[in-house]
């Protein structure tokens, strides 16, 4: 059964967490970082990215880099920048975007868990991005990005929850992206009690987002185990910061697709070959976005189609049945000769929150072809997961993204 603990929370002071939340740290390549934290003395993403405070003759992995985010991050917390809460607390993460909310419980969960399948994975994570998180973890002594959990919804969690949005918010800020954030404290003995005893009940919470970092926290968390063989399983090593949202609240977007190339085709031998895969309709000179599973727009030189795929070849395989799979087995890989598209550099996938018109710029720019998806479902991410299945590559984009730096979890 899923653990799931308070703790004691490094955090920004109120009047600064605005200025120190950041988006993601792999939401960035170095030079849009270097750009973000320019002439900014508070962002995390300073500390998230610490080659930022160096040269480009400084390698992204040197050793002078994880040094650099350790000394970032105790010169803020010595300056008071940040607040150590003195007992352990959950603590409630409220995040708005467009007029839909969706909060999530900002907790602790189980290296064990992670390690016995019970916090379940749908993607595979890279060794070199592990490593890197990995090396930042361990220099820092802490856990400073959230892993995104979800869970089936409960209504005993979600009671408990509306009762703790009634206090007075500890944050409150809309960041410069328009996404509202609101924090809530939980200190309540007996309401710490019962949401650790309703996860306990739990045999599965999902990875949503976050997979390499959550296999870095496991990582130097049994390192630590190794080099302390009396541990007693209590140490703060033994978890991982995460928030942990219902899957009711949570909201997955279009992660769509674009080719560089036709593989040798010409454009009416390409469109051929696609009647034969797919029922076609053009639709004028917009992209077209998928209204229904099964579906998928496509872009080709300045016109819109819509694809839908013929009931022969769906699938009630948990992974084959994804649209994000149909569109690889049966138009990626045979007919523009994608097979790996982890690593074929005549594609490039671009999150629906860039909407579709990044789409169709793309065709007119470096790009031959593009396909709008219809999104996964957080019930398919899940029947996957409970299988013990992969996804393939870029088959969710969630919004909005959980920001770091206002909950750090030290692992001393």
């Amino acid at each position: 059964m899923a653990i799931i603990k308070p703790f004691c929370a490094i955090r920004p002071r109120k009047e600064l967490a605005s200025q120190i939340a950041a988006l993601p740290y792999d939401v960035y390549n170095r030079k849009e970082a270097c750009e973000k934290v320019k002439g900014d003395s508070y962002s995390f993403l300073r500390i998230d990215r610490a080659e930022t405070q160096f040269g480009d003759e400084v390698d992204t992995y040197d050793d002078r880099v994880y040094a650099k985010a350790k000394e970032l991050l105790e010169e803020q917390i010595a300056k008071g920048d940040y607040i150590t809460d003195t007992k352990p607390c959950f603590y409630l993460y409220e995040l708005t975007m467009n007029g839909r909310s969706q909060t999530g419980i900002v907790a602790c969960a189980s290296i064990d868990d992670y390690a016995n399948n019970i916090i379940k994975k749908h993607e595979n994570t890279r060794a070199d991005k592990e490593i890197d998180r990995i090396r930042h973890v361990d220099t820092l002594n802490a856990q400073t990005g959230p892993i995104f959990l979800a869970y089936r919804d409960r209504d005993d969690l979600k009671t408990i929850v509306n009762k703790c949005k009634n206090e007075a918010p500890v944050y409150d800020f809309v960041s410069d992206d328009g996404i509202g954030h609101r924090a809530f404290l939980i200190d309540d003995a007996a309401d710490i009690e019962t949401i650790s005893s309703i996860f306990s009940t739990m045999d599965s919470i999902y990875i949503a987002d976050g997979h390499h970092r959550c296999a870095s926290a496991a990582k130097v968390g049994f390192k630590r185990r190794e080099e302390n063989p009396g541990y007693t399983g209590e140490e703060e090593f033994n978890y991982f910061l995460s928030v942990l949202f219902p899957d009711s609240e949570l909201m997955i977007m279009d992660y769509n697709r674009v080719v560089k190339d036709l593989n040798g085709l010409s454009d009416e031998e390409f469109l051929n070959k696609i009647k034969e895969i797919f029922d076609v309709k053009e639709c004028g000179d917009e992209v077209v976005k998928p209204e229904n599973k099964g579906q998928f727009g496509m872009y080709l030189n300045n016109k819109g189609y819509l694809l839908t795929v013929k009931e022969k070849d769906l699938s009630t395989d948990p992974v084959e049945g994804l649209d994000v799979s149909i569109l690889q087995n049966l138009l990626l890989g045979p007919v523009l000769g994608i097979e790996d598209p982890k690593t074929d550099k005549r594609i490039d996938f671009v999150g629906g929150i860039r909407g579709l018109f990044e789409l169709k710029k793309r065709t007119n720019s470096d790009m031959k072809v593009a396909f709008s998806m219809y999104p996964t479902s957080i019930g398919e991410l899940f029947a996957v997961a409970d299988a013990k299945l992969l996804m393939p590559p870029k088959s969710t984009w969630f919004e909005p993204k959980l920001r770091s730096g206002l909950f750090i979890h030290s692992i001393r």
